[in-house]
């Protein structure tokens, strides 16, 4: 089940827990990066996620909660991309984890189908991102759109 209620208001577009199902099977590619591939708990969508292992460390079967944001205010209020330290009850507080990015491909099948199943790809400064499954799931994503990650692993 999805855990928070504070934070699936406005700006957010996707949330869920994810299990990480294998770390680098094709080999580490980078020293300081980690290829995960996980699967949702919820919604059963797949997750592959480039992670900077060296600043967050993430590992098998770890667990964590993933929310993909528009803003970072809990409000919804759009921001401008830019990160100031300053900024105070952002929705990043509660997150270990944060990444932006935009999303730069969306591929799949016929949208206007229920059972449609929708990739989205995004580009996290070179770290990739690809969210596949249902269609309903990917709803009010763009190509060109900007994004947040937040990452939070769980103890379990």
């Amino acid at each position: 089940a999805v855990v928070s209620t504070q934070s699936t208001g406005a700006g957010v577009l996707f949330e869920d827990i994810f299990d990480v199902k294998d770390v680098d099977p094709n080999g580490k590619q980078f020293d300081r990066v980690s290829r995960l591939f996980c699967e949702s708990e919820s919604f059963k969508m797949d997750l592959i996620l480039d992670v900077n292992t060296m600043i967050y460390p993430v590992i098998l079967r770890d667990k964590f909660r993933l929310l993909l944001a528009t803003t970072l205010q809990e409000d919804g209020a759009p921001d401008d991309g830019s990160y100031t330290a300053s900024l105070e009850g952002t929705r990043a507080d509660t997150f270990e984890y944060v990444m932006y990015g935009r999303i730069y491909r969306i591929e799949g099948d016929d949208f206007a189908d229920s059972n449609a199943i929708l990739s989205a790809y995004i580009s996290y400064g070179g770290l990739l991102m690809r969210l596949k499954g249902a269609a309903n799931n990917l709803h009010g994503m763009e190509v060109g759109q900007t994004v947040y990650l937040l990452m939070k692993k769980l103890a379990f």
